[in-house]
């Protein structure tokens, strides 16, 4: 009995026991060029910054892809020691969860024209402008943010509102058919698909100079992950390469 006893207290104590306890379960969604899967290999330099980062920091992780929409879940029910990363930080957000430093900054979003509106869309010399323009079309994917800045600028709109729950290439797609006349994207979404897409052809980029500063990604973790894991968390952040 005393043999047996002694053997589990070894199996409670074991450190690999100690480290399965410790670990976090560091969650990201599916999306190019940032982070995603190529013939079930983990692909994105944001994801290979994750990776570097909790390294870093000295941090046990078990790497998962969930849909965005689980992963925001699970915050919302408490799921413990758990994170996620590439997100922008909304007050919603802040509400369920705690937030790293600045993890990456985008380059300012830019406006995809379907080739048959560009005459019209180029008349405006502004963003502003062109979202007082009540003849044009602006294409939104459902349930994605453009920003603190943007999301009011788009909800005072005078544009006529296309909404499609659909992934941002699916909307590019519907620019490119002309479907709708424009709609916003991340630079590198735009870089990495036009590079892997056939049919994106009819979309012309534009830039606007009071387009707003690209914004912020973080490292997201649930609210009972301790302070002193956030602050090694920012450490390897602070001291990480770009």
């Amino acid at each position: 009995m005393r043999a047996c006893l002694a053997f589990l207290c070894l199996l409670y104590l074991s450190p690999g026991t100690a480290l399965a306890d410790d670990s976090i379960t560091v969650a990201w969604r599916n999306k190019a060029p940032y982070h995603y899967l190529e013939q079930g290999s983990e692909r994105g330099f944001l994801l290979e910054r994750a990776h570097q980062v909790f390294a870093a920091a000295g941090i046990q992780t078990r790497f998962v892809q969930q849909p965005a929409k689980r992963i925001w879940h699970s915050f919302a029910q408490g799921t413990p020691r758990y994170c996620s990363f590439g997100w922008y930080r909304l007050p919603e957000r802040e509400r369920v969860a705690q937030f790293s430093l600045a993890f990456h900054t985008d380059p300012p979003q830019i406006v995809l024209v379907s080739e048959q509106a560009l005459a019209a869309i180029d008349r405006h010399k502004s963003f502003a402008a062109l979202l007082q323009d009540r003849s044009i079309t602006l294409g939104l994917v459902d349930g994605v943010s453009y920003g603190p800045i943007l999301d009011p600028l788009i909800a005072g709109s005078a544009n006529r509102i296309k909404h499609a729950t659909v992934e941002p290439l699916v909307m590019m797609r519907m620019v490119a058919a002309h479907r709708v006349d424009y709609m916003l994207a991340d630079q590198a979404d735009w870089d990495y698909l036009r590079q892997h897409e056939s049919n994106l052809d009819g979309i012309a980029e534009q830039h606007f100079a009071d387009m707003p500063p690209g914004l912020e990604r973080y490292i997201v973790c649930s609210k009972d992950v301790p302070a002193a894991l956030m602050a090694k968390i920012n450490r390897a952040i602070q001291s990480a390469p770009d």
